[in-house]
């Protein structure tokens, strides 16, 4: 019987190197939308933001990730558009949360920020407030978007109620800001009254009618544009959990299914359940909504069970963006009269990340995402009849009383499963290399890019997951690299062509597996790095889960290199014969060195010989012996990827273009100083009568002589600007090939 297994030969060279020269920089630029003020904005309204980032030259658009969040670009008077400052239109009806938002450059789309809409009205500081006579005055049940001030202190005023609740939160980590908020609520003397230094959140009923300032600064006092925040006033009627303003996810969190949660039964946790005593009967399956509140909260279940039975539990309150470390002890209670006997059953823990993450917080012995939980998940045996006690704390909640610390406790019968999310891959460049950069799916023509992708096994599934991609632009394909049975970690090639033209779009990542006999298609979350982090050493990467999979092309400039068989077909081979694939190779840039070297791995194939390309050869061969590899009949992809170093020149079109226009104000500026030389001369003999008029067209020219000055100036400032950037530099990064496919059939048995 032919036997379908896509499995992939993953060639990698050079991606554990020593250090990288000081000179050399990591990884071709990419566009990374950094800052975008204000960074949200009421539904129902428009507004004029204003972006900042890296590499964004030719920015034409601002998209997000909900379509009815739209924006254009803002024209002036003389009708020419400014490209960072945008009109954004919310429209009515957006449901309130955390949306991306990027812009459309020269190099294509650009990495993500958090951009969040609301229902309430929403001002942005524009004048200095860092005294409380230059308070910005703040009305109850309402938003203020804002950016800290370096080593001050922000003020803000509004007017309270006695005995009325207010509710202040500074949302900042939770929407992309560097931010890290101490807030205090001071009286109208500005003396402190309540103060915050660690959750950005202050829930204050007011003493007396009057005045009252909120003060809010980081912890270590730093700001500038890279630490906004929004600044939430409430009115806040009742006693429950203060609320919160909607935050990105976490990459821990896409191993949560809501789905499957929905379909249990819900039940109310309830007080008090602390001791075995007070344990509260639950019937299985269901879930339980509850909260670690207050400090050292112990929640105690009890149920009961028939030897055989095979239960799942899980928590989500990590996962949920909670500061919360979920246990679980499960114990079996047995009677001898009086006497309660209790005999541990299982403990449940965290969940592992699928592939170490890291050990040093950059790209060092592992991925710089950790794609584990805190939140337990585990199989549950149940070896004897009889009444069992499932006890659930926060093993950081002994000090803490936060009623908004909540958690779902799931128990369920096995319902075999998956999550997938991925992630650029990143190179190893040990001690020479401390970058966490933010990667977007913006793909030069000609270029390959590899992503990782890693699974979390639910309730047992342990079969091999093919991957997979939608919905992207002309001219770009994927590849996946199925995800082996057992195994945590496959691999996604994207691939633009050559001839692609430039384009972008919306794309879909999903995984693929058989299970219970059916085909199941699960969607595969896309992880980015919030900041890109030149230096972890000095800066804490901090990566999340974005909300789509943008992909786009650009014929700005092309790929360095680009390496691919070279023939575009599926390469046809018999089972134990040698398969040469010629490659053939385009070069596009300078490189340094003699060669890439293309090294194999991969399980199938690690007996491959490695794959030197000479610098500036028109092609190459790699080299299978199936025989030697003992390669079963299937389909294969081949891909190789290794590391170089190409000498790059950013966008040297803006040289020209630069050079043009210093021309043409140069040009400008010589003709206005020769009118002004004319019309001096003119005034100098200008008859009595016609004296003052000539004199005033002087006056008139010397102002433009200044405008013209003015206009060289900055001219020659852009062309230094545009000639530097485009200077010649030294940049390592992954060079992938196009995928190969391989089909090995097998041999005819005489």
């Amino acid at each position: 019987m032919h036997k379908k297994n896509l499995v992939a030969l993953v060639v990698v060279a050079g991606l554990r190197i020593g250090a990288a020269s000081p000179a050399q920089e990591v990884c071709l630029p990419a566009p990374r939308l950094l800052t975008i003020m204000p960074m949200g904005g009421q539904a129902g309204t428009s507004f004029e933001a204003t972006i900042t980032g890296e590499n964004l030259d030719g920015v034409t658009e601002l998209l997000f990730s909900d379509p009815r969040i739209t924006a254009k670009p803002k024209v002036s008077d003389g009708g020419k558009s400014d490209a960072n400052t945008f009109v954004v239109n919310v429209a009515a009806g957006v449901p309130e949360g955390v949306y991306d938002a990027r812009v459309l450059s020269r190099l294509g789309v650009s990495s993500a920020r958090a951009f969040s809409v609301g229902g309430l009205p929403q001002v942005t500081r524009v004048r200095p407030n860092t005294t409380p006579a230059t308070a910005l005055e703040l009305k109850p049940n309402s938003i203020c978007n804002a950016a800290m001030t370096p080593r001050s202190v922000d003020f803000y005023a509004f007017q309270a109620v006695k005995g009325r609740r207010y509710v202040v939160e500074c949302a900042a980590r939770g929407i992309d800001s560097k931010l890290s908020p101490v807030l205090i609520v001071a009286d109208a003397q500005g003396r402190d009254l309540l103060a915050d230094r660690r959750g950005g959140l202050l829930d204050f009923k007011a003493p007396a009618d009057g005045k009252y300032f909120v003060k809010v600064h980081d912890l270590t006092f730093q700001g500038g544009p890279a630490h906004f925040y929004r600044l939430a006033l409430l009115e806040e009627p009742g006693t429950g959990p203060a609320p919160r303003q909607p935050s990105t996810a976490t990459v821990s969190s896409f191993s949560w299914s809501e789905d499957e949660a929905s379909k249990l039964i819900k039940v109310a946790e309830t007080e008090p359940n602390n001791q075995h005593a007070q344990a509260q009967k639950i019937t299985l399956p269901c879930e339980v909504d509850g909260r670690f509140y207050p400090a050292a909260d112990v929640d105690t279940f009890e149920f009961n069970a028939k030897k055989g039975e095979v239960w799942w539990v899980e928590v989500a309150s990590e996962r949920l963006g909670l500061p919360t470390d979920p246990f679980v002890l499960v114990q079996r209670a047995t009677r001898a009269g009086a006497t309660e006997k209790l005999v541990d059953v299982a403990e449940f823990n965290d969940i592992p990340s699928p592939i170490k993450p890291s050990s040093n917080g950059y790209s060092y012995d592992g991925p710089v995402y950790d794609a584990g939980s805190a939140d337990p998940l585990g199989k549950l045996e149940i070896k004897e009849d009889g009444v069992y006690r499932l006890q659930l704390r926060d093993l950081f909640g002994g000090t803490r009383s936060e009623a908004r610390h909540v958690y779902r406790l799931i128990i369920r019968k096995p319902a075999p499963d998956f999550a997938l999310a991925s992630w650029a891959l990143h190179m190893n460049l040990r001690n020479g290399d401390r970058n966490a950069l933010s990667k977007p799916i913006s793909l030069r023509a000609g270029a390959t890019t590899a992503l990782e992708v890693v699974v979390v096994r639910r309730d047992g599934f342990d079969g091999e997951i093919e991957l997979g991609m939608s919905d992207l632009p002309e001219g770009v394909s994927a590849c996946g690299l199925k995800i082996p049975a057992g195994k945590s970690v496959g691999t996604l090639l994207i691939s633009a062509s050559e001839s692609a033209s430039a384009a972008h779009g919306v794309a879909k990542i999903f995984g693929r597996a058989r299970i219970d006999g059916k085909t199941v298609t699960r969607p595969c979350r896309l992880a980015s790095m919030v900041w890109p982090v030149k230096d972890a050493s000095q800066e804490i990467p901090n990566p999340r889960l974005v909300a789509d999979v943008p992909v786009s092309v650009t014929r700005s400039e092309g790929a360095p290199v680009t390496i691919a068989a070279a023939e575009n077909k599926v390469w046809e081979v018999k089972a134990g014969d040698k398969l040469a694939i010629p490659l053939k190779v385009a070069w596009r840039s300078e490189f340094t060195g003699a060669a890439i070297k293309l090294t194999p791995m991969g399980a199938d194939f690690r007996g491959v010989q490695a794959v030197d390309i000479p610098l500036k050869a028109a092609g190459s061969e790699v080299v299978l012996d199936l025989a030697a590899l003992k390669t079963p009949p299937g389909e294969y992809a081949l891909v190789l990827y290794g590391s170089a170093v190409a000498k790059y020149s950013y966008n040297p079109e803006a040289v020209r273009l630069a050079e043009a226009e210093q021309r043409k104000a140069e040009q400008a500026a010589i003709a206005v100083e020769q009118t002004a030389k004319k019309l001096a001369d003119a005034a100098k003999v200008a008859p009595p009568g016609k004296k003052k008029e000539a004199e005033s067209r002087v006056q008139e020219v010397v102002g433009k002589k200044k405008a013209a000055e003015v206009a060289k100036a900055d001219a020659v400032k852009r062309m230094k600007a545009a000639t530097a950037a485009a200077t010649p530099k030294d940049i390592v990064d992954i060079v992938v090939t196009e995928p190969i496919r391989i089909h090995v059939v097998p041999r005819v048995q005489k």
